[in-house]
């Protein structure tokens, strides 16, 4: 079976280490992933030629460049004990040093227990295999089962010791302000735009997390112009991240009288919700306009200045809300948003160099990239970022398991591309 190598993702000189892959067949292919529980096979039907290929646990542990930093790691934590556990004058650190080094000792002590647990299995299995040239068949057999044990053991630990490697982002452990817009299309990708904004809804709902509608702007058919929301709960910013980009829809639109299939497009922005910590912003820097509501909503509309527009003057960052008849609630909730844009263009600015090679971008930076095609007649999804395609649109747009199933698989790309990410930087050629 042929197959070419992708080469354009990464600087010239360095190893290809993604395990991507093009394949020259347009038909249905298996994928390996790896799980905690072992391996298991999930089929992509693609109808695009690009398809992404995951290392297992065991290919990345052969990895020299991942033996060498798990080294590193353990050298690295082995000196901060001694430093902070040191009753030598001429040990001593600065009190800032030892704040810095117990930080380090805390956060690699789960890692360096793991990599420890791993050497001892290791050792232990290479006993047993030693038994199972015992001339005893039982003995043997108690020996295959121990076995048997050792092997998922030291699995389960090799993906742990992987999942501590992996850097965990700030933003990860936020809440989120999901924006969606409609693109082109006209009134089609409006009626899009609601179905996809519903689809997140239930996304939310499937998790458990909290969906608060901060505003939206309808269209005459029952489409949104633009909608947006608040989403709180465990892990909603790391998985929904992933849904930033473009959307197209390919189908025959309830408007079209000579059956003609239509293209539209809608975008979807996923902001970090920052705390007040992480992000100050200082009222001298604002300006806050009033208005009367306009659209649909009862009497107040149009009759008390409602609507609240608050522009950060430094940047030029806008957010409105006219949700709320009270003007202070649309104060808060314009507040929210605003801080939400305000905090993710920091957080672009920090990563967009680090995230510059990866396939699977995170964040707003994928905002203007089409992400995911919904393509109606041949009743298929495929995100084009890891040429996954599943099919039942309908399905899918209720935002329960195909969701689910294809925003594991971004992350699980996405961590192996960090790990390659992490590795890279820390080799002693990159530096």
């Amino acid at each position: 079976m042929a197959y070419r190598r992708v080469v354009n993702l990464l600087p010239r000189g360095k190893e290809f280490v993604f395990g991507l892959w093009i394949h020259r067949f347009q038909k249905p292919q298996t994928v390996i992933s790896q799980s905690h529980c072992g391996r298991t096979e999930r089929t992509l039907h693609t109808s695009t030629p690009s398809m992404v290929k995951l290392l297992s646990v065991d290919e990345l542990f052969a990895r020299r460049s991942v033996q060498e930093h798990l080294k590193k790691m353990e050298t690295e934590y082995s000196e901060c004990l001694r430093a902070v556990s040191s009753s030598l004058p001429e040990e001593q650190c600065s009190e800032d040093e030892l704040k810095t080094k117990r930080t380090k000792v805390s956060l690699l002590a789960p890692l360096v227990q793991s990599i420890r647990e791993l050497d001892a299995k290791q050792k232990e299995i290479a006993e047993t295999e030693m038994l199972l040239k015992d001339d005893d068949p039982a003995l043997r057999e108690l020996a295959e089962l121990e076995r048997e044990s050792c092997v998922q053991d030291i699995q389960d630990l090799r993906q742990k010791i992987l999942d501590l490697l992996i850097p965990e982002e700030d933003a990860d452990l936020s809440d989120l302000v999901l924006e969606v817009t409609a693109g082109v299309g006209g009134q089609e990708a409006m009626l899009f735009t609601a179905e996809v904004f519903d689809m997140y809804q239930g996304f939310a709902q499937h998790h458990g997390w909290s969906f608060d509608i901060l505003g939206q702007m309808t269209s005459d058919l029952g489409g949104l112009r633009n909608a947006s929301a608040s989403i709180s709960g465990p892990q909603s910013y790391k998985i929904m991240k992933f849904e930033a980009g473009v959307h197209r829809v390919q189908r025959i639109p309830k408007t079209e009288k000579l059956g003609r299939m239509h293209t539209s497009t809608m975008t979807v922005a996923v902001l970090p919700q920052p705390t007040e910590i992480s992000l100050t912003i200082h009222p001298k820097d604002l300006r806050i306009d009033t208005m009367r509501a306009s659209g649909a909503g009862g009497q107040h509309v149009n009759t008390t200045d409602s609507a609240v527009r608050i522009v950060h003057l430094p940047t030029g960052v806008v957010a409105e809300c006219q949700q709320e008849r009270s003007q202070l609630k649309n104060k808060e909730t314009a507040m929210k948003v605003l801080r939400a844009k305000l905090y993710s263009m920091k957080l672009e600015e920090e990563t967009s160099k680090r995230y510059n090679q990866r396939k699977v971008q995170i964040g707003t930076r994928g905002r203007s990239e089409k992400i995911r095609t919904y393509h109606f007649p041949q009743n298929r999804i495929t995100d084009h970022r890891i040429g996954m395609t599943v099919h039942d649109v309908q399905s899918f747009l209720l935002g329960e398991d195909l969701l689910d199933e294809m925003n594991s698989s971004l992350q699980e790309f996405s961590n192996q591309e960090a790990l390659m990410e992490l590795l890279e930087e820390s080799s002693p050629e990159a530096s």
